[in-house]
């Protein structure tokens, strides 16, 4: 089988978005035959019948939604890469993919942007919401160019692992509790409480921090967005196991105490990327260098 032509891909899906052979024809300035001409020679292409004209609409067969569907992405990826080239090609310094995990604080990551177009304007961030293992397999595999990634993930040849921040753990508690100065594990198994998904290597950081104490209780929610798990603790709903670096604007809200955790809990993270990094992954792997901690 013949690779597929992109254009006639696009007219396709032009067709599916707008309903007719002519108005498709008409939003892709194309002669109304030229537009028959992609379908027959898409079709012919793949041996499959992908749209059916009907008096007034045109209709995607099963195999014509298929191909829609994961056509769009196909085109995606086509007008990423020829961005890329064009960057390349006239200095500019390009786009960076950085993996993100759910432990990253919400509140770093502004500030972080902020600083970066100040200092690299030429330089595009595109965050993807990732997970640590996930990000790794990715930096392997060159489809992103930063992870940060919960620490320690198991070493790759091919990915360079740099410890990043090592943060404090704490409980956001409703006000309304009667909080102890610290909150232990004894303590806290025994009342409501809220952290990240099972999927998530925070998740395990807590379990290890109850189990050493002789407890596994159950999280009342598991959730992978750090904002939702303070509003659980600010609406009275529960507590909430978060690193310190997020609640730091509940300080000193109303309706929320932060507590330390005893024993402490630390979550480490690193910054993850291939050996060999462009200028522009340079340039952002040194600004997040001035955010360790």
């Amino acid at each position: 089988m013949r690779n597929l032509n992109l254009d006639q891909l696009q007219t396709l899906i032009a067709i599916a978005d707008l309903g007719t052979f002519a108005a498709a024809a008409q939003a892709l300035h194309l002669a109304p035959p030229t537009v028959s001409l992609h379908i027959k020679e898409l079709e012919s292409r793949l041996e499959a019948e992908l749209v059916v004209r009907g008096r007034r609409q045109a209709e995607l067969t099963p195999a014509g939604e298929v191909l829609v569907q994961e056509g769009r992405q196909l085109l995606q990826a086509a007008d990423d890469l020829a961005e890329r080239v064009r960057r390349r090609a006239s200095g500019r310094e390009g786009v960076v993919r950085v993996g993100v995990s759910a432990g990253v604080s919400t509140r770093l990551l502004p500030r972080m942007l902020e600083a970066l177009a100040q200092r690299s304007p030429g330089v595009e961030i595109r965050l993807e919401a990732v997970g640590s293992a996930e990000s790794v397999q990715r930096l392997k595999a060159g489809t992103l160019d930063i992870g940060i990634v919960a620490s320690p993930q198991p070493p790759v040849p091919e990915v360079r692992q740099t410890p990043w921040r090592t943060d404090p753990m704490v409980a956001l508690l409703p006000a309304a509790w009667d909080a102890p100065e610290f909150v232990t594990p004894d303590w806290l198994a025994t009342r409501r409480w809220a952290s990240f998904a099972p999927a998530t290597q925070m998740h395990g950081l807590i379990a290890s921090w109850f189990g050493q104490a002789g407890h596994h209780p159950r999280p009342f929610l598991a959730l992978s967005y750090p904002g939702a798990l303070k509003s659980l603790a600010a609406a009275s709903q529960c507590a909430a196991l978060l690193p310190m670096e997020e609640v730091q604007d509940q300080q000193d809200a109303a309706d929320v105490h932060v507590r330390h955790l005893r024993p402490q809990l630390m979550r480490p993270m690193a910054i993850a990327h291939r050996h060999q990094a462009s200028p522009a992954v340079q340039s952002v792997l040194g600004l997040l260098a001035e955010f360790s901690g």
